[in-house]
């Protein structure tokens, strides 16, 4: 899931991931926002509760990116704003930064 905050004095768009993933041990957000270098998210202390993650983007942007599950299963996000083929054959999620 993906909440978008933004700033009316920053051109910055903050957004929350959440990935619910209750089997899993650990959940890294991984996107081209950073040069696809894994950002560990953390959950709650609920061992039900969705992994999150916060990121301050640019506004009027288009930005790819997945979870990658346990270190070894890439997932997207079913609330992306839209996906997009990548080079190996699969779908990256998107996230689009434009709004208010």
């Amino acid at each position: 899931m993906l909440n978008k905050k933004f700033f009316k004095t920053k051109d910055e768009c903050e957004v929350t991931f959440e990935f619910a993933a209750e089997e899993a041990a650990s959940v890294a957000l991984v996107g081209e926002f950073n040069d696809w270098e894994p950002i560990a998210m953390k959950r709650a202390k609920a061992a039900d509760s969705p992994f999150r993650a916060k990121v301050r983007l640019p506004k009027e942007g288009q930005f790819q990116f997945r979870y990658l599950v346990d270190g070894e299963s890439w997932q997207n996000d079913e609330a992306a704003d839209a996906y997009w083929k990548n080079e190996h054959g699969s779908d990256n999620s998107v996230v689009f930064t434009a709004g208010n």
